[in-house]
């Protein structure tokens, strides 16, 4: 794990707009996850998980769209988990320390 956006709530599922997750530029910029990014995204309501990528929505917007045929996977209101990965050497792995940002139910983050 590189990067993780924790506790993040669904905003808005679209079924029909092309493929991705859409998060805040600002919530992005945090995280450290970039946009085009291969994520994991882990439901904590019903256990789903699914692979998408990353793009960015609106600064200030809090928002958190999954879109394409992974809306079928979530509802507006589920609390999901967004997760970037990264491949470091042995060395790298023992000192490396992943960037969390821990959310509320509004999508700011938590102090």
């Amino acid at each position: 794990m590189r990067a993780k956006i924790h506790r993040a709530t669904v905003t808005k599922a679209d079924l029909h707009y092309e493929g991705s997750i859409s998060v805040d530029s600002n919530l992005l910029k945090e995280s450290g996850i970039l946009v085009n990014e291969k994520v994991d995204v882990l439901n904590i309501n019903n256990g789903e998980r699914f692979t998408t990528y990353a793009i960015s929505a609106p600064a200030g917007s809090k928002a958190i769209q999954v879109n394409g045929a992974a809306a079928r996977k979530v509802h507006v209101g589920d609390f999901i988990i967004i997760i970037a990965y990264g491949s470091l050497t042995l060395e790298e792995a023992k000192t490396f320390v992943p960037k969390v940002v821990l959310l509320d139910e509004k999508n700011c983050v938590k102090a």
